[in-house]
């Protein structure tokens, strides 16, 4: 079920959805990637086959999470057999790997050619082969999904926490499909887009680019230039895969309007919706934007939370469907209205509050957790975001700022405390505080560290930083580590953060140690 207030909508499940698009668009290519096509005929059959290898209900899955074509077929092959889709990146230390593997109760991992890491104590379980050439003849009956419900998890997603350990989110499969459903409509898919996947495997923007355009009929196109470093390849990619639908961190488009007009380029003219999110728009660049001849192009700001699933607001800030706004620059660009599957209502502090089908089970096995972020109000189950929000007499929200310490590092979601438990789980650190810094235009984690008497700051710094290089990924790692005599505390006690930054800012770096990350 799908509900916007008091309006109901049935809304079929993913895989439901997926399978009567590959039913009827068995020919049509559904993923691109390095040359080789993968039509929906068979991708259905080799998500069928990987279901059948896995069983029925195999719970938590891991799945080494890699920009392949393999990683979406395992993805599907998980959520046909009714398990829960658990993307763990291989180049996050083995130590997180593991903890994550555990957290979320993974028994079972897929392994193949492109995905060959598998975490321990773990049923593995091989992808079926991809073919060579696309159209190899079908062969592959569709997997038995009679006792999958709609409650049941979909995926299980890691965000950061107060303890130092992952965090697991279980998105159930009724909020999966309402987002899917929603995402469609809002991007306006159709089956001659080609929707380019950009984001992590971990995180759910993913989610927004995959899931919509495989029950879309889209292609989804995976290549390596996406992420090559190079702007002028990055665009070439754009125009050579003729790219439709570019879904981007803030961040990132913030850098690619630099380039744009530094180096008076444009984007190619495939590309009809850029949607970005993240992080707040800066207004400079927004006006950069408008001044590239960018109109025909719709410029989509969203908002959301891995616990309210995916995205839960959207405007477009410019391009054709774009309102009269006074023009770009003339302040904080806005999150947005609410889709039509959200329920939202402003808590004390103006906090957003989000409910509807979107929202996730909970934080998993962390029922005290749950509990201080999932709220019952009249009957209805909201997530409590911790965002502070204005509306718009158009009834448009616009961010602003957080009612609590957490930040945003290269668009990941990250508590300070949980980089503070692991430097104080260093045996020669008696206290820490971590806050974020603007560096070169981007945020940025520092941390004060206080050491143990006996211990050196000279060595303390470089070995603090292989100590977190070792078990967290490296968003958690800070990008400036400074040893200090004490931290700042509140007149109520507590750890002052902000005013660590500002006091030992302001020191004389000649008397402090630090490492730059």
């Amino acid at each position: 079920m799908s509900m916007n207030h008091d309006t109901l909508q049935v809304v079929p499940d993913l895989i439901d959805a997926f399978t009567e698009i590959a039913r009827r668009n068995p020919q049509h290519p559904a993923i691109v990637h390095q040359g080789r096509t993968l039509n929906y005929g068979r991708l259905a059959e080799l998500a069928n086959a990987l279901a059948g290898r896995l069983g029925p209900d195999p719970g938590a899955v891991a799945v080494p999470a890699v920009h392949t074509a393999e990683t979406v077929v395992a993805l599907l092959g998980v959520l046909t057999a009714g398990g829960g889709y658990c993307p763990i990146d291989p180049a996050f230390p083995a130590a997180r790997r593991q903890a994550m593997a555990a957290a979320s109760n993974c028994r079972t991992a897929v392994v193949g050619e492109a995905l060959a890491t598998p975490e321990p104590d773990c049923r593995l379980v091989e992808l079926p082969a991809l073919p060579k050439f696309p159209g190899e003849p079908p062969g592959t009956a569709p997997a038995d999904r009679t006792g999958t419900g709609p409650e049941q998890p979909a995926y299980i997603l890691f965000t950061s926490g107060s303890t130092g350990q992952p965090k697991p989110v279980a998105t159930p499969r009724r909020a999966v499909a309402a987002t899917a459903h929603a995402l469609r409509e809002l991007f306006g898919l159709t089956p001659e887009d080609r929707v380019l996947q950009f984001a992590s495997l971990n995180w759910d923007t993913c989610f927004e680019e995959i899931l919509p355009a495989l029950t879309a009929a889209a292609t989804l196109v995976l290549d390596p230039d996406a992420h090559c470093g190079s702007f002028p390849r990055f665009l070439r990619m754009v125009g050579r895969e003729r790219i439709t639908v570019l879904d981007l961190p803030t961040a990132f488009w913030h850098e690619l309007v630099h380039h744009l007009v530094d180096d008076r380029a444009r984007l190619p003219s495939c590309v009809r919706l850029l949607v970005i999110g993240g992080e707040p728009v800066n207004p400079a660049r927004l006006a950069d934007w408008a001044r590239l001849g960018t109109d025909r192009i719709r410029l989509l700001n969203t908002y959301g939370c891995t616990e309210t699933t995916q995205i839960t607001h959207a405007v477009d800030l410019a391009g054709p469907l774009a309102p009269g706004r006074g023009g770009p620059g003339t302040g904080r660009a806005p999150i947005g209205r609410a889709l039509p599957h959200v329920v939202e209502r402003l808590g004390e502090q103006d906090e957003l509050m989000i409910g509807g089908p979107g929202l996730a089970l909970g934080y998993l096995g962390l029922p005290e957790a749950t509990a201080a972020r999932f709220t019952t109000i009249d009957g209805e189950r909201f997530f409590r975001t911790g965002d502070r929000v204005s509306r718009d007499p158009d009834g448009l929200l616009t961010h602003r700022g957080r009612l609590d310490g957490e930040l945003k590092v290269r668009g990941i979601r990250v508590d300070p405390a949980e980089v503070e438990a692991h430097l104080t789980g260093h045996p020669d650190v008696t206290a820490a505080a971590v806050t974020g810094a603007t560096l070169a235009g981007h945020t940025t984690l520092v941390a004060y560290v206080v050491a143990r008497r006996d211990a050196s700051p000279q060595d303390l710094d470089g070995a603090l930083l292989s100590y977190l290089r070792a078990r967290v990924p490296g968003h958690l790692v800070p990008g400036r580590i400074t040893v200090v005599p004490r931290l700042v505390h509140t007149p109520s006690g507590k750890v002052d953060r902000a005013g660590c930054h500002l006091r030992y800012t302001a020191h004389d770096r000649s008397k402090e140690t630090s490492v730059e990350h």
